[in-house]
C-alpha cells in the first residue's frame, strides 16, 4: 500500500510538472511577448526627424498592381505594371495607356524618350507611341529582373535572381557582366538576400547599383571596374536598417541621391558623396509592411514615390520653410 501511496505521488508530481511545462509553452507572459529578433523594428517606425518635404495629393492610376515609376523634367510621368503602361501629365492627367503582355517589374527611359521595360525574365523596347520596338530574348531560367537603367547608347539590367548586372547595347548584344566577384579586381560581389536590386544611371553618366546586402550604393566604371561605395548598415536616420536595404533609389538633376527602404519605411536625400540631407518621409507615412517604393525624379524638384500598398504615386516636394 505504502508504495502505491509513492507511486501515486509520483504521478501526481510528474503531471504538475507537465502542466507547468505546458502552461510555460503555451501562455504568453509579458516577458515573452517581445519578439527577441525584432531589432527595436516598431519602436523604430515612429522617428523624431521631422521630414523637410511636403506631401501634395497623390497620383492615382487606372492599372491596379503598379511596379515601377519613371520620370523626366517636362513633367510626364510613365508608371508600369501588371498589363501596362501609363503615361500622365504631372496634374495626373492621363496622356497615354497602352497594353503590354506580361508583367513589368522595371521600366526606364533612354534619353531619345525609349521605354526600356524589364518583364521579369526579359528586357522590351517600346515607342512612347505605345508600338512595340523589339522583345529581347530571356536572359535566364533563374533570372529575376527588378531594374533597369540606360544612357544613349546602352542598357543596364538589374537581375536579382543571378545577382548580376548586365551590359547591352540597345539592340540587345550583351556587351559586359558588372558586378561578379573578382578578388583581382577587389570586386566583392553582390549580395542580394531579397528581389529588390536597383541600378541607375547618373547626371554624369555614372553607373550606380545598390548593393542592398552590403547596405550601400556602389560606382562603376562602364568597363566594371568599381570606382567608390558608400552607405553603412545602422539604425540611426543616417544609415540602412532591416535585411537589405536600399531597396530602391533614384539620382536628382544636382546628383543627390534619393533612398527608400523596405522593413522601416523611409524615403530619404543624401549629397552626391553620400552624406544624408533630409527625410522626405518617414515610415509613419506608409502602411506597415510596405515593400517595392520605386522612385522617380520629377519636374521642379519633386520627388515621386511609388507605393504598392495603396496604388498610387505619392508626390513630395521640398518644404518652403525650410
Amino acid at each position: 500500500m505504502k508504495k502505491k501511496t509513492i507511486l501515486i505521488f509520483a504521478i501526481m508530481l510528474f503531471l504538475v510538472f507537465v502542466a507547468w511545462m505546458l502552461r510555460d509553452l503555451f501562455m504568453v507572459r509579458p516577458e515573452l511577448q517581445k519578439n527577441p529578433y525584432d531589432y527595436g523594428m516598431t519602436a523604430l517606425r515612429k522617428t523624431d526627424t521631422v521630414p523637410s518635404y511636403t506631401e501634395l495629393s497623390p497620383l492615382k492610376p487606372v492599372l491596379r498592381e503598379i511596379t515601377s515609376v519613371a520620370g523626366n523634367q517636362d513633367g510626364k510621368i510613365y508608371i508600369a505594371g501588371k498589363g501596362g503602361v501609363e503615361i500622365l501629365d504631372v496634374s495626373g492627367r492621363m496622356l497615354k495607356h497602352f497594353p503590354i503582355r506580361g508583367y513589368a517589374t522595371c521600366l526606364t527611359l533612354m534619353p531619345d524618350g525609349t521605354l526600356v521595360i524589364g518583364m521579369e525574365d526579359h528586357v522590351e523596347l517600346w515607342s512612347p507611341s505605345g508600338n512595340i520596338i523589339s522583345v529581347w530574348q530571356a536572359v535566364d531560367t533563374n533570372s529575376m529582373i527588378t531594374s533597369v537603367a540606360a544612357t544613349q547608347n546602352l542598357i543596364f539590367v538589374a537581375d536579382a535572381g543571378k545577382k548580376i548586372v548586365y551590359q547591352y547595347d540597345r539592340y540587345g548584344k550583351l556587351q559586359a557582366r558588372i558586378g561578379e566577384k573578382d578578388p583581382v579586381r577587389k570586386i566583392p560581389g553582390f549580395i542580394i538576400p531579397s528581389p529588390y536590386f536597383d541600378v541607375g544611371i547618373s547626371p554624369k553618366g555614372e553607373l550606380w547599383v545598390a548593393n542592398t546586402g552590403r547596405y550601400r550604393l556602389e560606382k562603376y566604371s562602364m568597363d566594371g571596374s568599381l570606382l567608390t561605395s558608400w552607405g553603412e548598415a545602422s539604425m540611426a536616420m543616417e544609415g540602412f536598417a532591416g535585411c537589405c536595404n536600399p531597396s530602391n533609389f533614384t539620382i536628382l538633376p544636382d546628383g543627390s541621391f534619393v533612398t527608400s527602404e523596405k522593413g522601416i519605411e523611409r524615403v530619404k536625400v543624401y549629397s552626391p558623396d553620400g552624406a544624408f540631407v533630409a527625410l522626405v518621409a518617414g515610415p509613419e507615412a506608409f502602411d506597415e509592411g510596405t515593400r517595392g517604393l520605386d522612385l522617380a525624379a520629377g519636374s521642379n524638384g519633386r520627388i515621386l514615390v511609388l507605393d504598392p500598398s495603396r496604388n498610387q504615386i505619392r508626390v513630395f516636394v521640398p518644404d518652403k520653410r525650410n
